[in-house]
């Protein structure tokens, strides 16, 4: 034998076959989800449903999801200065970033609802939101561009300019004088260091000027998304906090002195920029009258708390369809992980909260939908269906991700599973507009100023009264809850979290698969519910809950 010999042969049979690996989630159809279809034509936007296939295949596919890996592990950078030094408040993203963003703005994910007449245009955007998840950062500019439409008609002469450009399909980015571009995005800046959501504390200062503009000075502590093209703004006017539009660049080309002073280091939304803003006599019209800047700009807090909840509902499928899928094809002691009696129990326990979480949203867009063609009973509706949407939804999803990202193991808590991206993702929609005490002292409000919502939501509930047992005893109890006002603040979340757990379980008894909305009711109304995930009691059937989370791939 030649010398060595014997260790070359060695050393090519020293590893091993590799087995037991999952593949890939791509190659399926995000749209293809029962809940998401159903509610789709139920809402009546069934005429949606090409478009949405379309985004859903896209958003399925390794292009589109590598897409959202770079925008977040190559995050903005903020250039404050050119080589020059001359000020230029530029925010660099990686081209990734702006792919899915085009993607977004030309399927109408921003503002093009508002300009669709068609019945359901809203819930057909709210379904494209759902699905076109390959990363959250970028649906920040998108949420906040649908949302600032309401609030700017409160100035018909300034919704006149800027409206078809904000509803445009098409993607303009770069610094230039917003009317001279071909589409607009806009952001909202109304956190102030000294106030957080008390935007009454808010001190930056508003002098009107005789040519109808005004300047403002001051410092806005979070501000996303800092590259939009305007601004609504919270600001101390003489009759008191106003409302303003406030472009990046003047019509002349100047740049309007808005300073960007550095971008958040977040936990997670990496992709999307989020800034602190100096105003440093930046020019701004005013939007709504002097002193009601609560009031003008509340319509756009509201509907960013749809997107909110969305976002929320969309994350959840998209932590379930994961797990799903790895359990699928992942087997241990001899068996699937799918076919194991407990990791069955934990999946249709994430597929649950997934189909309500869907339900609702998909019934929150409809009421956006009517209430903007002018019906009084889903105004109402929806005005306390947000409030305790908003809380429950997004107070859900972290818990919901930590499950999901555990279904997979060590393989979860690993950067290229995505899991972990998902999980740092999953804080943010409970704390974007309102944390959750302000989501559940804003239900309290409604009750009290606006009776007429508590009614409209219980007429609702009320809708599957009969169907289930289980769920007529929640209503009681639900309704009990108001009786006592002496405790109603201390117990608040309490109220929220009841209120939301009967409207789920209406709609699915109403219009859910029979198994989800028996096992939600047996779990979530009927006993002393764990507050883990895979505590479902016996006895349920699973095996149709984990087949409709379960992805189809090609």
């Amino acid at each position: 034998m030649r010398p060595g010999h014997g260790l070359q042969e060695e050393r090519r049979v020293t590893t091993h076959e590799v087995f037991n690996q999952v593949p890939p989630l791509a190659g399926h159809d995000l749209a293809d989800d029962p809940a998401l279809l159903d509610g789709l034509e139920r809402e009546g936007a069934g005429w949606a449903a090409a478009e949405l296939h379309e985004l859903g295949r896209l958003a399925g596919t390794e292009e589109a999801q590598d897409w959202g890996r770079l925008a977040n592990e190559h995050p903005p950078v903020l250039r404050t200065h050119d080589r020059y030094g001359h000020r230029v408040n530029e925010v660099e993203f990686h081209p990734a970033w702006h792919k899915l963003m085009n993607v977004a703005v030309t399927h109408g994910l921003h503002g093009s609802a508002w300009a669709d007449t068609r019945e359901g245009a809203h819930v057909a955007r709210a379904a494209k939101f759902y699905t076109w998840r390959v990363d959250a950062g970028h649906g920040c500019p998108i949420s906040m561009t649908y949302a600032a439409v309401p609030a700017l008609r409160q100035s018909p002469d300034l919704a006149a300019q800027y409206e078809p450009l904000l509803t445009a399909p098409r993607y303009d980015f770069g610094l230039r004088a917003p009317l001279t571009k071909h589409g607009l995005l806009a952001g909202m800046s109304m956190t102030e260091k000294q106030g957080g959501s008390d935007v009454r504390a808010n001190t930056t200062r508003a002098v009107p000027h005789p040519d109808g503009t005004y300047r403002l000075v001051g410092h806005k502590w979070f501000t996303s998304a800092p590259m939009c093209d305007v601004f609504l703004t919270l600001a101390q006017a003489p009759g008191g906090l106003t409302c303003f539009l406030v472009p990046r660049v003047l019509p002349d080309g100047e740049r309007n002195p808005l300073r960007l002073m550095r971008l958040k280091d977040k936990l997670g939304n990496r992709s999307n920029a989020s800034s602190e803003i100096e105003y440093e006599d930046a020019v701004a019209w005013r939007v709504g009258d002097e002193g009601r800047g609560v009031r003008t700009i509340i319509e756009m807090v509201n509907m960013t708390r749809l997107d909110c909840v969305i976002g929320a509902a969309a994350g959840m499928r998209q932590g379930v369809t994961t797990a799903a899928h790895h359990a699928a094809h992942r087997k241990a002691f001899g068996a699937y992980l799918a076919d194991q009696p407990l990791m069955r129990n934990v999946l249709a326990d994430l597929a649950v909260e997934s189909e309500a979480a869907t339900l609702l949203m998909l019934r929150l867009a409809g009421a956006t939908d009517r209430s903007v063609r002018g019906d009084a009973a889903e105004t109402a509706f929806k005005r306390l269906g947000l409030a305790v949407s908003k809380y429950w939804v997004c107070k859900r999803w972290p818990a919901h991700a930590a499950e999901a990202l555990e279904c997979l193991g060590g393989n979860g808590y690993v950067e290229e599973s995505g899991m972990p991206r998902l999980f740092r993702e999953s804080p943010l929609n409970s704390i974007w507009e309102g944390s959750g005490n302000v989501a559940a002292l804003d239900l309290l409000r409604a009750t009290l100023r606006q009776p007429q919502t508590l009614e409209a939501f219980f007429d609702e509930v009320e809708l599957a009264q009969g169907a289930d047992p289980r769920l007529d005893r929640a209503v009681k109890e639900a309704k009990d809850s108001f009786t006592d006002t002496a405790t109603i603040e201390h117990r608040a979340r309490r109220v929220a979290e009841r209120l939301a757990l009967v409207l789920q379980a209406s709609l699915l008894v109403r219009h859910g698969h029979p198994a989800i909305a028996d096992a939600f009711c047996a779990s979530r109304l009927d006993r002393d519910w764990g507050t883990a995930f895979g505590t479902l009691p016996p006895g349920l059937d699973l095996a149709p809950i984990i087949d409709r989370a379960t992805p189809k791939t090609t």
